[in-house]
C-alpha cells in the first residue's frame, strides 16, 4: 500500500536526482571556457569535435564522474558510520582512516615516488588507509566482536598523529613538495586516470548497493545493541561488515580526490531533514545528495578565482559548515530548545 510517507520519499529522491543533473550541467558548462547546454549536448549525443569536445570530454567529464563517486561515498560513509555509532558528530575521517591515507600519500611525494607513475601516489595512499584499518580492527577486536566505544576514541587518537606525523614530513620536505601534499591533503579531483576514476565509481555504487543489504539492521541500531539483538540483527557481524565497507569507501575516496572535508559530516544531516532516520532511503538519499554537492562545490572551487583553482576542501568547508550549523538549529527549532 502506497502512503503518504513513501510518496514524500518518492518525491524528495527525485528532487536529488534532478539535482545531481542539474549539477553535472552546471559543471559541464562552466569553467575557464564556458559552454552552453545546446554545445554540451552536441558532443555527448551528437558527435560534435573541436576544443569543445576535448574539453568536456577529456578535462570536465572526468573530473564530474570523480566528484560523483567521491562524494556519494563520503556522504554514505557519513551515514553509515553515524548509524552504528549512533553518534551524529562521526564522519570518514573521525577513525583516523583518512589522516593515514594522507600519510601515506605524504611518504610517496617526499620519496619521489609520486613522480615515477601516475598511480603511485593513490596506491600509497590506500595502503596506508588499509594499514590504519588493520590496526584499528586489530586493537579493538576481541573474539570478532568490535567495541565501539574503544575504536572511537582509538580512530580519533590515530587521526592526531597521523596529523602530526603530516606535519612532520612539511617542515622537513622541499618547497615543491611541501605545495603538493598541501594541495593534496585540502583535497583535489583533477585526476584524470580513468583506471582510478572507474575505480572510485564502481566502489561507490557497489558499497551503495551493499549497504541497502543493512538497511534494516541499521534501522535496529537507532534503538541501541541492545534492542536489535532482541529483534534478530546479528549485531557484531553487522558492525563488522559495515566497519570494513566504511574503511574501504573512505580509503578509496581519499586515495582518489584527497582529504576533502564536511561532506560525510554535513550531507547526512541535511538529508536527514527531509526523510527522518529510516536507512531505507536515507541511504540513497545521502548519496545523491553528497554527489551533487561534491560536483557543485568542485566546480566552484575552478571558477569561483579564475585563473586560480582552490582546492575542493575549502569550499566543501565553507558551504558544509553552513549547512551544519543550518541542521542543528532546525533540530532544536523542532524539538522546541532555545
Amino acid at each position: 500500500m502506497i502512503t503518504k510517507k513513501y510518496i514524500h520519499w518518492g518525491i524528495c529522491l527525485l528532487l536529488l536526482f534532478f539535482s545531481l543533473a542539474a549539477a553535472i550541467i552546471f559543471a559541464l558548462c562552466h569553467g575557464p571556457v564556458k559552454f552552453s547546454p545546446a554545445q554540451i549536448s552536441g558532443v555527448i549525443f551528437g558527435g560534435a569535435g573541436g576544443i569543445a569536445r576535448d574539453v568536456i570530454l577529456n578535462v570536465r567529464l572526468p573530473r564530474i564522474i570523480l566528484a560523483l563517486a567521491v562524494g556519494g561515498a563520503l556522504s554514505l560513509t557519513g551515514v553509515i558510520l553515524q548509524g552504528l555509532f549512533r553518534n551524529p558528530l562521526v564522519e570518514p575521517y573521525t577513525l583516523g582512516i583518512s589522516g593515514a591515507a594522507a600519510l601515506g600519500a605524504g611518504l610517496s611525494i617526499i620519496l619521489g615516488l609520486a613522480k615515477t607513475a601516475a598511480l603511485i601516489l593513490p596506491l600509497f595512499s590506500f595502503l596506508g588507509a588499509a594499514a590504519a584499518f588493520a590496526i584499528l580492527y586489530f586493537l579493538n577486536s576481541r573474539r570478532g566482536i568490535l567495541k565501539m566505544e574503544e575504536l572511537l576514541l582509538t580512530g580519533v587518537m590515530m587521526s592526531f598523529i597521523s596529523a602530526s606525523l603530516i606535519m612532520l614530513i612539511m617542515s622537513v620536505c622541499r618547497r615543491e613538495d611541501l605545495r603538493s601534499i598541501i594541495f593534496w591533503t585540502m583535497g583535489s579531483l583533477s585526476e584524470t586516470n580513468w583506471v582510478l576514476i572507474k575505480t572510485a565509481l564502481c566502489t561507490a555504487v557497489a558499497g551503495l548497493a551493499i549497504a541497502y543489504l543493512f538497511a534494516l539492521d541499521l534501522n535496529a541500531f537507532t534503538l541501541g545493541e541492545e534492542e536489535a539483538r532482541h529483534l534478530g540483527v546479528d549485531v557484531d557481524r553487522v558492525k563488522r561488515t559495515l566497519f570494513i565497507l566504511a574503511s574501504l569507501l573512505t580509503g578509496v575516496s581519499v586515495s582518489a580526490g584527497g582529504i576533502i572535508g564536511f561532506v560525510g559530516l554535513a550531507v547526512p544531516h541535511f538529508v536527514r531533514i527531509f526523510f527522518g532516520n529510516d536507512y531505507r532511503v536515507l541511504l540513497a538519499g545521502s548519496f545523491l545528495a553528497g554527489a551533487a554537492f561534491l560536483i557543485f562545490c568542485d566546480t566552484l572551487a575552478r571558477t569561483i578565482v579564475l585563473p586560480m583553482e582552490l582546492p575542493a576542501g575549502v569550499i566543501t568547508g565553507i558551504i558544509g559548515g553552513s549547512f551544519f550549523i543550518y541542521a542543528l538549529t532546525r533540530r532544536k527549532v523542532a524539538l522546541g530548545e532555545k
